[in-house]
Parts: structure tokens; C-alpha cells; sequence
């Protein structure tokens, strides 16, 4: 087996139902063809850096697995017919990958996409504990609006105890 990294490019205009047809069939071109799927990655909606089919924007998949070369000929005779990819490239990233390193680098996808889950989770407990002391400092004390409002319900007093 070798190991392969494809990205294509869809039509914006696809549905969510049309883009999944796309990528499952993908996928299981790969699987039949007894491969495995090390990474898959919808990256999205992206605006083209030229116009592309007439399109501006695609939407794009990153795929890498490992195959054989049948598996990528099928893959991209596919997508010469299919009209919904607008582009698409394969490059392949090593001649020969075993059993073992196909398991190791889908072990490594796997940790970087839990640290990077965990790493979100602890963005967003220290922008809430961020934002708890702020809510908490401006509930405490008066705003300088009503601390003005009072000053200037103090002058008004005084100048009419002066009348």
C-alpha cells in the first residue's frame, strides 16, 4: 500500500445531502479497494483565489489514506466525470506504508483532534471565567453614568438650598 493525501473541491451551490453522497462515495472507493482512511477533513465553504467553472467559491475536502494505485485511479476517473467537483489533486506521501504505521498515524489524527477539542473546551472556561469577575466588578460598583447623574442631583440641590 502507498499513502495518498487527496483534497477536491466542490461546488458551493451543493446541499449538504449532495456534498455527503461526493465524500462516502469517495470513501468507499477507498475501502473497497481494501485501503484505510487515516484522516478526513470537510474544511468548507472557501473563497477561491481565481474563479473556477465560473465559481468563486468551493467547498473543500481534505482526505489522506492509505491505497493502492487502482484506488486513486477510480477516484479521480470519479471525479473527471462527476460535475459537481470543481477541482481536485492527489499527491502521494510515501511509496510503501505498513499495517503499523497506517494504525500510528491514525493514532496521531486521533490525539490531535482530542487536544485540539480539550484545548477548545479550556478556551471557553477561561473566556467564562474571564468574563464572571467583569459582571460581578460592574454589578458592585456604581457606573460612572449614574455616579455622575448623582453628582449633578447634588449640585442642583445645593443651588436651590442657596435661593
Amino acid at each position: 500500500m502507498r499513502r495518498y493525501e487527496t483534497i477536491y473541491i466542490l461546488r458551493p451551490t451543493l446541499g449538504e445531502d449532495e456534498i455527503t453522497r461526493v465524500v462516502e462515495s469517495t470513501n468507499q472507493i477507498i475501502l473497497d479497494e481494501k485501503g484505510t482512511i487515516i484522516e478526513l477533513n470537510k474544511l468548507g465553504m472557501k473563497k477561491l483565489a481565481y474563479l473556477i467553472k465560473k465559481e468563486s467559491q468551493g467547498y473543500y475536502v481534505y482526505c489522506e489514506y492509505a491505497g493502492s494505485p487502482a484506488a486513486v485511479a477510480e477516484i479521480e476517473r470519479k471525479f473527471r466525470i462527476d460535475d459537481s467537483v470543481l477541482r481536485y489533486l492527489t499527491i502521494k506521501t510515501a511509496v510503501s506504508i505498513s499495517e503499523e504505521q497506517i494504525q500510528q498515524a491514525v493514532g496521531e489524527v486521533t490525539a490531535r483532534e482530542t487536544a485540539a477539542q480539550e484545548q477548545e473546551a479550556t478556551d471557553k472556561d477561561e473566556a467564562v471565567a474571564e468574563q464572571t469577575p467583569v459582571e460581578q466588578q460592574t454589578s458592585t460598583e456604581e457606573s460612572p453614568v449614574e455616579a455622575k447623574n448623582e453628582e449633578v442631583a447634588e449640585v442642583e440641590n445645593e443651588s436651590e438650598a442657596e435661593k
